[in-house]
């Protein structure tokens, strides 16, 4: 079982190269899929004769990065992500012997809009979703998508976006900027 990628959202296992002598699993990438990997790799060393997987939590890219860095005892044998392997880790993967890569689907990140039981509900659009959430909006209505002028979205409430929402602040909680789970 030499170089898996499991990666959750649009995610996959890899499997490259020689299988080397090692008496553990070694697993690094996401800190998004890292519970769920834990979770696994504790079942599987309380269920096999096998040792529980050692499991790190780097981040997609650099889990990827560490994956694709070669073969051997030194390198791990399956990287969490959570997105998709890009084609240019693909070819570092391949510059570096790390090859026959198979990516493996084993779920998908969950979004969730909600709002404080203490206040009334919300009634959101597509379009009100978009508007307090999208890093450029329109700046003026337009009939055509191809044809509409963006600027920065200065949206700080939700009344700015449609003005029968409430004056309440828009907050995004979630990953950093930097997570694969923005990237997919």
């Amino acid at each position: 079982m030499r170089n898996a990628l499991i990666a959750g959202m649009l995610a996959g296992v890899a499997i490259a190269g020689t299988a080397e002598a090692r008496d553990q699993i070694r697993i690094v990438g996401s800190s998004t899929v890292f519970p769920f990997s834990t979770a696994v790799a504790e079942r599987f060393g309380k269920t096999t004769s096998f040792k529980t997987p050692i499991v790190e939590a780097t981040g997609s890219g650099g889990g990827l990065k560490l994956f694709c860095s070669g073969t051997g005892e030194g390198h791990p044998d399956i990287a969490n992500a959570s997105r998709r392997i890009k084609a240019k880790e693909v070819e570092t993967c391949a510059k570096n012997g790390v090859v026959d890569v198979i990516e493996i689907k084993v779920g998908y990140d969950g979004i969730v809009l909600a709002n404080s039981r203490e206040t009334a509900p919300m009634s959101l659009t597509l379009r009100d979703v978009f508007l307090a959430l999208a890093h450029h909006v329109p700046a003026e209505a337009c009939e055509k998508a191809d044809a509409c002028e963006l600027k920065a979205n200065l949206y700080k409430t939700w009344k700015e976006v449609n003005p029968g929402l409430p004056d309440v602040r828009i907050e995004v909680l979630g990953p950093p900027a930097t997570s694969g789970t923005r990237d997919a």
